[in-house]
């Protein structure tokens, strides 16, 4: 069969299983693809695999039918767990296994031969797993390069998935979560009329990662001059960076940790102001509409900025410095003794782009 004709020729009802383990911003960045796919073929039944760290980004999407998860735990329990899905995934007959990930679980899945067409992209492992192989999404695009969402659209539309404009990504809050949000707000002490913005100063690698002082000065801007209650977040076992950034305030600070993903979702919802570092928190606060300044280091801002891109999001701002040795691994600076990057950030820069980004988003 001819790639392009395979999602067109899909009978009535079809199910696809696409596999995207992690993580928050690769998810989050997939719900694009999603919502085409259903507006153009609302008959076709998607069920998505994640992680079940992950599973509540995608939790109300309209797009997915089915959310799963590969099994966590010992080695014994994910082993009984994924024998015992596999049987399902069998049973359900799925016509379409799209593989984004690549890894060796989501190999394990194609292994085991979970659909009659199984896809990935040309340069994943286990080339012999799949019967379509998806090439270069920047051929696909005839773009020189890709935002991450674009690059995971492009492997549905080299399937037959009619071109056309990628849409914001999406995510969306229940009424539990909004309700936790309001009693949690409340005992931050923060009125449902007081505007506040969420302030993220953590990320996976201290490349990507801007100074506590600098977090701190940016909490004190925003209330003094802009009437804007910060409230700082972190993810589980990050809270060391917001006793950083609570020394380098000189007095206690607002803190939002410990919530799950759609508790957090619901948090940024009503937030007048997203700013952090580059990180899965701020891919929700694009999905959610926020207005929102992100900090870059060492990573790609044209490849992992927000979307859509700030050149067409008013409300929507990158900081970064140039530096040649941009985009590295990110594990470590490769070049200087500490990850001059992101610390060559300014507070006069960032400052800018959020005073732009509120008095555009007025």
């Amino acid at each position: 069969m001819n790639a392009a004709s395979l999602l067109p020729e899909l009978p009535p009802g079809a199910r696809i299983l696409i596999l995207r383990l992690r993580s928050i911003g690769d998810i989050v960045l997939l719900t694009p693809a999603l919502h085409l796919l259903k507006t153009w073929r609302p008959d076709l039944r998607i069920s998505v695999m994640v992680e079940g760290r992950f599973q509540e980004l995608l939790q109300g999407n309209p797009a997915v039918e089915e959310i799963l998860t590969p099994g966590e735990g010992s080695v014994v329990r994910k082993l009984f767990w994924r024998m015992a899905l596999v049987r399902d995934l069998r049973r359900q007959r799925f016509s379409l296994c799209v593989n984004l990930h690549g890894g060796p679980t989501s190999r394990l899945f194609l292994r085991w031969r979970a659909a009659p067409w199984r896809v990935g992209f040309a340069h994943f492992r286990g080339r012999n797993l799949y019967n379509v192989l998806i090439p270069d999404a920047r051929t696909i695009m005839n773009q020189p390069s890709l935002h991450t969402a674009e690059h995971q659209a492009a492997a549905f539309f080299y399937l037959g998935l009619p071109r056309t404009e990628i849409p914001r990504a999406q995510i969306f809050c229940g009424a539990s979560q909004t309700a936790w949000w309001d009693a949690r707000r409340a005992s931050l002490g923060i009125a449902p009329n007081q505007p506040y913005a969420v302030i993220h100063p953590t990320a996976a690698y201290k490349t990507k990662e801007w100074s506590a002082e600098g977090f701190a000065r940016i909490g004190e801007h925003l209330e003094r001059s802009a009437g804007i209650i910060p409230i700082y977040s972190c993810g589980p076992g990050e809270s060391p960076v917001l006793d950083a950034v609570e020394k380098a305030s000189g007095a206690p600070v607002k803190r939002l940790q410990d919530a799950s993903l759609a508790q957090f979702a619901a948090a940024l919802s009503g937030a007048k102001l997203f700013v952090g570092n580059d990180s899965g928190p701020a891919h929700m606060a694009a999905a959610l509409a926020r207005p929102l300044v992100v900090i870059f280091g060492s990573s790609s801002s044209p490849i992992w900025g927000p979307w859509p891109r700030p050149d067409v999001n008013a409300a929507a701002r990158v900081v970064q410095n140039p530096f040649s040795c941009n985009p590295c691994p990110g594990d470590h600076c490769y070049e200087f003794a500490r990850p001059e990057c992101i610390l060559s950030v300014t507070f006069d820069q960032v400052k800018a782009a959020i005073d732009e980004v509120l008095a555009r988003a007025a």
